[in-house]
């Protein structure tokens, strides 16, 4: 129940013995919160909270739920397949989302995971797994406009939250790093909003800046060659893609580029080489392409 006497929700999930986590946000202005599984409902008896990376540990007694297992955060690799469980909206029952890690973010010792599966209001919290089952995230925030992209944080910094003083109560924290203002957030949301609008001197700009701060970050590398291209400058924007897959073979976007820059120059033999990668990484981005079209 929030101060405005609305019921909010949210999910989470089981990471030890008596122990929920979720997103702080998702406890944020309440008065009272409780866990509701397999038909009972539970009220927590401590709270573990990092405000600033928006995890949140509640801790039960008696909660008859088996934990998750925890997989490497640090073995996480571009394109591998994911999957998340969570009550969207209230929903009745869980809603199960699929979808393929599509970056990976350092920052504070742990890494960002963005993956091309949605999720909608009443996720934040949902528990972010691998192929085997074992946990790699939690599901937390997106960016604006129709077109977003999902962020989750990392399990990692679950394992961390679990481990801090604990409270009896919900006492608000720090604002959460995705929701300060524009400037003080990470490069990789700043990056967001002129990319989407097409405002590619702004992106240039951001970009070139990411790259003073961490020129072989593989993303910073990436945006600063989508503004080049945007901007007419393909030759140096090729050679920062090519830079880009040196660092990271799978990364999917600069296969992209690169392949629609062979199809722009009439390049026969790097439009197939790009082509096949791309096929085996992302089938649906080789489609969209259209390579047939005349």
């Amino acid at each position: 129940m929030t101060n405005a006497g609305r019921q909010g929700s949210g999910s989470g999930v089981v990471v030890a013995k008596n122990l929920v986590a979720t997103n702080c946000h998702v406890l944020a202005n309440s008065v009272g919160v409780n866990v509701a599984a397999m038909g009972e409902t539970y009220a927590p008896v401590g709270v573990r909270a990092d405000w600033k990376h928006d995890v949140c540990i509640l801790r039960f007694e008696f909660l008859p739920l088996k934990p998750v297992i925890f997989a490497d955060n640090d073995q996480l690799i571009y394109e591998a397949a994911t999957f998340s469980v969570g009550f969207p909206g209230g929903a009745p029952k869980p809603l199960t989302t699929t979808g393929k890690i599509k970056a990976l973010y350092p920052l504070d010792g742990g890494v960002v995971i963005r993956t091309s599966a949605s999720f909608q209001m009443g996720a934040s919290g949902s528990p972010l797994f691998d192929e085997q089952g074992h946990l790699i995230g939690m599901n937390t925030f997106k960016s604006p406009g129709a077109n977003g992209y999902f962020y989750n944080v990392p399990a990692k910094w679950i394992q961390t939250a679990i481990k801090l003083p604990e409270t009896s109560t919900v006492i608000l924290g720090d604002t959460p790093f995705w929701d300060l203002p524009l400037e003080k957030r990470p490069y990789w949301m700043q990056v967001v909003l002129p990319m989407q609008a097409g405002k590619w001197v702004d992106l240039f700009t951001v970009a070139t800046e990411w790259n003073k701060h961490q020129p072989n970050q593989p993303e910073a590398i990436y945006y600063l060659a989508l503004a080049e291209k945007n901007l007419g400058k393909v030759t140096q924007a090729k050679a920062k893609f090519e830079q880009v897959l040196s660092l990271n073979p799978q990364h999917t976007s600069s296969i992209l580029a690169l392949t629609i820059i062979a199809k722009e120059q009439g390049s026969a033999i790097e439009l197939k080489d790009f082509s096949q990668k791309l096929s085996v990484l992302d089938e649906a981005a080789l489609e969209s392409l259209n390579l047939n079209a005349k």
